[in-house]
């Protein structure tokens, strides 16, 4: 019997309002792995209220900065006690290979870690006036009720960098994941509830997003917004949040350049170009999906990375021999090879790849593909296309390539591939992106900060600085003078 998943609201199981449940589909095999709840807005009526109801209670409002930060830290451990399991789990739901959720899920407890420690470390100031009598100083508070929307590419990695400052900053969630992934994000809110955070602190509801989104959204309780996903999304979400006047974060879509110099090591550039483009099956915001090569290495890598790429072992995402899994959904999988054809359409040359994988599962599999003869005038080099596909192109001069990568309308990530040391920094000062990797790609700590430039989002995530996204900073004046006031038309700073 297939499993059903209510909405975890208030701490407990609840059946959706409207009675009717969606099936999530194993992207390998096309088997049903369970039903969840097909919410509204009603459900998110629901859960909104009770997370502003638990804003509100002393058991979480009453409670320190130290401690918020230790439930954190519980639930970092269960996360851990609990990683084998979801990592099952993830890779179930959306074809991500389970050697690599594994990877994930060993260094997600460092992010509940972190946020714990930072909770009680975002402190005011004290500010110096023209008045001795004048004491003036700042305070950082919680915002209310968050909204995090979250997408199915990394569900948990990308929900636990919202969730975990959010919380630590005092806030309380309603998380509406992904339709093709809600199992992983409900696991997550029972250990939440199971760490010991209050009743209704953590909420999820699951659905789709023109229904469950749209209604957190535009719900009137909702004090931020933290969004991961498309850029046509962000920009709908970003105007319905600014027409209210609450605060958005927007983790958008991407086309990364990734960039190999003549001086490069070519050997480990064309790792890194693979790791950029065809780990994840390319689904990921920071795939270095335009690759520009210095002619003089042009060659040499376009060979390098079109043989692994043929060489790629793909199959079955739980075995650990396979490197590359099936896409996430069959929509994904049509919009990939209609990219392609695209492409071809265009002018572009089909170096490798391009089609259906001879693999014995019936998913959602496409093969890893590299195009060339393309230009940055090409769809398939313009628009995200979120699958395992690399358009690779020669440069001559750094002032060329620095203006081809950024002719793009995203910003999100960079890779530089070289051994001159000024380059390095001349390059990461020059390209138009939030993340610049230098000889490596795809790195990330909870510790670093990420943000989007451009179409590629708004806001800051993890480090520090994402702590006073989930914030409102408030200024406190204290007179201490208790004599008359002598002109009550004069300002007393």
């Amino acid at each position: 019997m297939t499993d059903r998943y209510g909405h975890f609201i208030d701490g407990s199981w609840r059946d959706p309002a409207g009675g009717a449940y969606f099936e999530s589909i194993n992207p390998a095999t096309l088997e049903v792995l369970y039903e969840a709840a097909r919410g509204d807005a009603a459900d998110v009526e629901l859960a909104v209220a009770a997370a502003r109801r638990a804003f509100e209670a002393p058991s979480w409002s009453g409670l320190t900065a130290t401690q918020r930060g230790k439930l954190l830290r519980r639930l970092g451990d269960l996360v851990a006690e609990n990683a084998d399991e979801l990592a099952r789990l993830e890779s179930l739901d959306n074809g991500k290979l389970l050697r690599e959720m594994r990877g994930q899920l060993a260094s997600l407890p460092e992010y509940l870690y972190y946020y714990g420690g930072l909770a009680d470390k975002i402190q005011g100031s004290q500010i110096p006036t023209s008045n001795l009598q004048i004491l003036n100083y700042t305070q950082h508070e919680p915002l209310g009720v968050v909204g995090a929307i979250t997408p199915w590419n990394s569900p948990l990695t990308l929900t636990t960098s919202k969730l975990a400052p959010a919380l630590a900053a005092g806030n309380t969630a309603v998380i509406k994941p992904s339709e093709y992934t809600s199992r992983t994000v409900l696991r997550f809110a029972q250990l939440a509830s199971e760490a010991g955070f209050p009743d209704g602190v953590v909420n999820v509801v699951t659905g789709y997003g023109a229904e469950a989104g749209a209604a957190l959204v535009e719900n009137p309780t909702i004090a931020k917004i933290s969004f991961t996903g498309s850029t046509r999304t962000g920009s709908a979400i970003a105007a319905s949040a600014a027409a209210r006047f609450i605060g958005c974060t927007l983790e958008l879509g991407g086309k990364s350049p990734n960039i190999v110099f003549g001086d490069a090591n070519i050997e480990n550039a064309a790792m890194g170009v693979i790791a950029g483009i065809y780990a994840a099956a390319g689904q990921t915001c920071i795939a270095g999906s335009r690759v520009f090569a210095h002619r003089s290495v042009y060659d040499e890598l376009l060979e390098r990375v079109s043989t692994r790429a043929k060489s790629i072992v793909i199959g079955d995402p739980l075995d650990d021999a396979t490197e590359l899994g099936p896409l996430a959904f069959g929509d994904q999988l049509d919009k990939v090879r209609s990219y392609v054809g695209i492409g071809v359409d265009e002018g572009a040359t089909l170096y490798a790849g391009g089609g259906r994988p001879n693999v014995a599962l019936p998913g959602y599999y496409f093969e890893p593909t590299v195009l060339t003869d393309v230009t940055n005038s090409m769809r398939v080099v313009r628009e995200e296309i979120f699958g395992p596909v690399a358009a690779i192109m020669p440069f001559d001069t750094e002032d060329e390539v620095v203006g081809l990568a950024n002719d793009t309308e995203f910003g999100l990530a960079a890779g530089v591939w070289t051994q001159n040391l000024a380059r390095a920094h001349r390059m990461s000062r020059r390209l138009e992106a939030g993340t610049i990797w230098v000889n490596t790609y795809r790195a990330m700590s909870p510790m670093s900060p990420r943000q989007g430039f451009k179409s590629s989002g708004v806001g800051i995530e993890h480090g520090i600085e994402s702590m006073h996204e989930y914030t409102r900073l408030k200024s406190v004046w204290i007179n201490t003078d208790e004599s008359p006031v002598a002109d009550p038309f004069v300002m007393r700073g």
